[in-house]
């Protein structure tokens, strides 16, 4: 009988939460609609970007200070295709300041003649590493180089008899063992983190009104004055809050289904690979999560007299959920089992697996669930002590 009423009045706390989250529709509408344009803004970014390499890459052009110094390594390079442009006068300051997006080749005046005397002409590539284009582009740069030095080694061992083989003694073949979808996830490894804060700042509205702002509107008092069990008014609001992240968590990850068709790269829209069944492996991680997180902002806002110091509180609860899964992200493949124990790093690390297309175990789906649930009664317990302080006073 006691349990049947704990229900009963938790299920009525709750449907008066979710008729008040109802009724301020701009605040549910600010929380919704960043969940649903969380997958197309972010395939929508990432494409663009590397849609914009893509393009720059099939431009084949090499920007060159002295090129009239090395006719022979001109005649090479336009026969791979590419054009050659003089370097503008200024083209370090431009690199600096990413004006000029790519790398430049310095040509020496000694060039032809160290080359005839068979000395080694040194030959220098500027870029700047914080611009991200130029850095990219030294690549083919370093390649027409090395094609062009192997070339003049094969003339000059055909021109003696001796076969080129000879010198290239094996043959090196590069086998990949990374899938498509894991090719992808280098691309797409921030999408968790961001996941995750979506759903954190769609819960702190919540979390935050149904606790410090009660207090600061003071209807908290005359709410605790009510022949009402502190549990089932915790479970009431908790349910409400929860219910409300775990539709963010849904629709954010719902979000990156129809979003797909937007992408603008072809080697993206190749590689990332999201259906139904990877979106319902992002619910079964992120929803004990969205519960958990519900309940330690509740936690952490029960204590605040005021919204604003109640803001400052959740914030600081972000800052560390957010900055968790960095651990995943800044050092791939080095995943530890206390990984799964620890909330939001676990998630992250989970949804990493699911966008390289691996599946999950039952225990890396349980063992986080179960952290979470525990998370979730410690929270939930913490908040019915304080309202019972506080009633008493």
């Amino acid at each position: 009988m006691k349990s049947t009423s704990l229900f009963r009045s938790a299920w009525i706390v709750f449907r008066k939460e979710i008729q008040d989250a109802l009724r301020d529709r701009r605040t549910l509408l600010r929380t919704l609609l960043p969940a649903m344009l969380m997958g197309p803004i972010m395939l929508i970014v990432m494409s663009s970007l590397i849609a914009s390499f893509e393009e720059h890459a099939e431009i084949r052009e090499v920007y060159v200070v002295g090129m009239e110094h090395a006719p022979t390594l001109r005649n090479y390079i336009e026969r791979q295709t590419y054009t050659i442009k003089p370097a503008p006068a200024n083209y370090e300051a431009q690199l600096r300041s990413a004006k000029l997006s790519d790398p430049v080749l310095l040509v020496p005046k000694e060039f032809e003649q160290e080359l005839a005397q068979g000395e080694q002409p040194q030959l220098e590539v500027v870029s700047d590493s914080a611009n991200m284009r130029s850095r990219s582009g030294t690549r083919n740069i370093e390649g027409l180089l090395k094609g062009f030095s192997n070339e003049r080694a094969a003339l000059g061992l055909a021109m003696r008899g001796v076969s080129t083989q000879l010198v290239q003694t094996i043959d090196v073949v590069e086998r990949d063992l990374a899938s498509t979808q894991a090719r992808a996830s280098q691309l797409t490894n921030m999408l968790p983190m961001f996941i995750i804060m979506a759903v954190l700042i769609g819960l702190m509205a919540a979390a935050l009104d149904s606790t410090a702002g009660e207090r600061e509107r003071g209807s908290l008092e005359p709410l605790l004055m009510n022949p009402v069990q502190r549990s089932a008014l915790v479970l009431g609001k908790w349910a409400a809050v929860a219910t409300l992240g775990i539709l963010v968590a849904t629709l954010s990850a719902l979000s990156f289904l129809p979003a797909q068709r937007l992408i603008r790269s072809d080697s993206l829209q190749a590689m990332f690979q999201f259906g139904p069944q990877e979106a319902m492996a992002f619910l079964a991680v992120l929803l004990p999560l969205a519960a958990a997180l519900a309940a330690v902002l509740m936690a952490a806002a029960i204590r605040c007299k005021t919204h604003k110091e109640a803001q400052a509180t959740g914030g600081l609860v972000i800052t560390i959920a957010s900055v968790l899964p960095l651990i995943t992200i800044l050092n791939p493949g080095a995943e530890a089992a206390w990984h799964l124990m620890v909330p939001a790093l676990a998630q992250a690390t989970l949804m990493m697996h699911v966008l390289k297309g691996e599946a999950l175990s039952s225990l890396q789906i349980v063992l986080p669930a179960l952290v979470c649930m525990v998370l979730t009664a410690a929270c939930l317990a913490d908040v019915a002590r304080t309202l019972q302080r506080a009633a008493l006073k």
